[in-house]
């Protein structure tokens, strides 16, 4: 048993040489900063091999795992093939590293590639572990989950009957994956509900727009980027050409809730429209390939009007980069509740055609040096999510009085019904949002006239000299 258990230590050791030798020259490895369910991006292979680790390989430990393959290949009572074994033996190393390392199988890899694109089929929900247990960080605008209402900070208990406490992500991925239209029935904890709910969601293509906009009010912008994808930072960009097409920006509100992060390079890009130039966001890790400085250009789009930028609980990852850079160098008043708190970089390194592993490198910092791991980033303003109702009822005004004067002013087009009926509405459905259009409206009533139109005024009333 002892020679057995020799030959499978050598041939373990031979395969994890191998796999680090591969992990360390292959130039395809990419690099992603979000969830599960996030994109991949292009950046630089991190070097994963021996000198990284620092020695070589425990051969003492290689035979402890040599001895207990050997004990389960033998004695286990089902038979199962060598193969599967190994990938067991991998799924728990990265398992026991954090909640974003993991080994990607044939379907897992081909999915994290494929939502890239923006578009893949499920639930539409990130999710992350906490506990025992599998949390929504965020579900995805337009979604099967939206539509069933889930919340970010929901806590998934059953899938189908089925507890997940002590599931794997990979494995409660797969029981939420399916056939377009069948449906699936979660149990649910959420945060002040007593009792679990239980939520039926049907399974269907998830095709996530990036990017959307509209006016708020006349010159008050808003920009709701619901993920990071590859081209985000080309699509916000073309969001803000129709947003100046309708007119000068006085404000802009940008919406990161409920947006699970990732690709590192659009957050940059997208920080990059409203920054005119410096430190954007930076990594260390314990290689020197690990450690990146991503600067913006020259260059505000908004000729810096203010900002106002939305967050909460479900805001991770490329989310709260571009919030705490614009925080930093005091671009933007961010307004909401604090963010997740996902400030590490996964780096995908294929180890075969087929397969791969997730593996966090490094941490993220905003240009200040803060280091949003595990503590998010504080909101300037908090605002927590509510539904607000107006106390005031129909009250007595001056034009109601019997015999009383008429205006002599003329009536402003802009005290119309259907303005102020619009901001009850959204004061109504959206009070974070409201809240923000409010602060950039009173940024606006205190910012003194520009300097040149004081300046041509004065010469407009100044008679020329004869």
């Amino acid at each position: 048993m002892r020679s057995r258990s020799l030959i499978l230590t050598t041939l373990l050791l031979a395969i994890f040489t191998t796999t680090l030798r591969a992990q360390t020259s292959d130039p395809s490895s990419e690099s992603v900063i979000s969830a599960p369910e996030s994109a991949i991006s292009n950046s630089e292979a991190v070097d994963a091999g021996p000198e990284a680790g620092g020695g070589a390989l425990p051969l003492a430990e290689l035979q402890t795992f040599a001895d207990v393959f050997h004990q389960i290949r033998a004695g286990y009572v089902e038979e199962i093939d060598d193969s599967q074994l190994f990938e067991f033996a991998v799924k728990g190393m990265l398992e026991g590293l954090d909640p974003h390392s993991a080994y990607l199988t044939k379907e897992d890899y081909s999915d994290l590639q494929t939502t890239t694109d923006g578009e893949f089929s499920g639930l539409g929900i990130e999710i992350g572990r906490r506990g025992s247990y599998i949390e929504i960080i965020a579900p995805i605008d337009g979604s099967p989950a939206v539509a069933a209402g889930l919340q970010a900070g929901d806590v998934i208990l059953k899938l189908d009957g089925e507890s997940v406490k002590g599931m794997t992500i990979d494995e409660a991925v797969q029981l939420m994956r399916g056939p377009i239209g069948t449906p699936i029935d979660l149990e649910i904890g959420r945060p002040g509900t007593s009792e679990p709910l239980e939520i039926t969601v049907v399974r269907d293509a998830i095709k996530v727009a990036s990017v959307r906009s509209r006016l708020l009010a006349p010159h008050y912008g808003y920009l709701r980027i619901a993920q990071f994808g590859r081209p985000t930072g080309e699509e916000a960009g073309a969001a803000l050409d129709k947003l100046f097409e309708e007119g000068e920006l006085k404000g802009l509100v940008i919406d990161l809730r409920n947006n699970p992060g990732g690709v590192l390079g659009a957050s940059v890009a997208v920080s990059d429209l409203f920054m005119d130039g410096g430190l954007v966001v930076y990594t260390e890790g314990r290689h020197p390939s690990s450690q990146e400085r991503f600067e913006a250009t020259p260059g505000d789009r908004l000729s810096g009007a203010p900002i106002v930028v939305l967050i909460n609980g479900g805001s991770a990852s490329a989310s709260e980069i571009v919030a705490g850079a614009l925080q930093d160098v005091g671009r933007a008043v961010i307004m909401g509740t604090r963010s997740f708190g996902k400030g590490s970089v996964q780096t995908v390194l294929p180890v075969s055609e087929t397969r791969a592993v997730k593996l966090t490198t490094a941490r993220y910092f905003t240009p200040e040096g803060r280091s949003i791991q595990a503590e998010g980033i504080v909101p300037d303003i908090v605002v927590e999510r509510a539904r607000v109702t107006s106390m005031e009822g129909r009250q007595i005004k001056e034009s109601d009085l019997k015999g009383s004067l008429d205006s002599s002013a003329e009536a402003n087009p802009q005290d119309a019904g259907s303005e102020s009926e619009s901001l009850a509405n959204l004061r109504e459905n959206d009070n974070q949002l409201y809240e923000a259009l409010t602060l950039l409206r009173g940024v606006n009533l205190l910012i003194p006239r520009k300097p040149m139109e004081a300046a041509d005024q004065s010469t407009a009333e100044t008679p020329l000299a004869d």
